[in-house]
């Protein structure tokens, strides 16, 4: 959800100055402009956010997860077998995302062991299968929300919405928010979740 409310203007003027203070990153910059220029599926600041979804069904289907047609409010977004895809476009990336960073370990768990996401429906049970610390379900969090961003970004669907929504622009005025957004390519980098470019890779997390 985003914190602060943004109109279309406002939110040009944010991209920009968000763009500006990664001069001394060109990968990071990159990514950004990317994810930025996507605005043009969204010229209002509005979208038919389920339009994309089968887009990301099929990347889900080359990557082997399995998938299920039905609404994860049923159940779980994932039940450690299968990704629930009747939501939002940008939730099957995320998802999917998600199924990418965690470890082998925790694939078979309600929602990859992190807690329930905002989608899930038997919210009890998936926190109660929560195995990691706050830290880790941090970061991973942090991790899946860009990676479903990047892959959003790189099947032509307005990803700009995503990256407002899910507060990568929040307080984009201080040095912070865009070290974190760094960082954050750093990670996916390390993991081998992303190429030398920024450019998400059909592959789980090497560590």
């Amino acid at each position: 959800m985003i914190l602060t409310p943004l109109d279309a203007e406002t939110f040009a003027k944010i991209l920009d100055a968000f763009d500006a203070g990664l001069a001394h990153d060109s990968m990071a910059r990159a990514v950004f402009r990317r994810i930025a220029a996507t605005r043009a599926f969204c010229p209002n600041f509005t979208a038919d956010l389920h339009a994309g979804r089968q887009k990301a069904i099929e990347l889900a289907q080359r990557m082997g997860i399995p998938t299920l047609d039905e609404d994860p409010a049923l159940a779980f977004s994932w039940d450690g077998a299968v990704i629930r895809t009747r939501s939002e476009t940008s939730v099957v990336f995320h998802e999917i995302a998600h199924w990418q960073i965690a470890p082998l370990t925790r694939r078979g768990l309600y929602d990859f062991g992190v807690g329930a996401g905002p989608e899930t429906g038997r919210i009890t049970e998936a926190n109660s299968a929560v195995c990691v610390d706050d830290a880790t379900r941090e970061q991973e969090e942090n991790l899946a929300s860009l990676l479903g961003i990047l892959w959003e970004t790189e099947h032509g669907e307005p990803a700009v919405l995503a990256f407002a929504e899910q507060n990568w622009l929040e307080l984009y005025e201080r040095p912070h928010t865009r070290e974190h957004f760094i960082a954050c390519l750093g990670a996916l980098r390390e993991r081998g979740l992303i190429d030398e470019n920024g450019r998400p890779q059909i592959q789980a997390a090497k560590i």
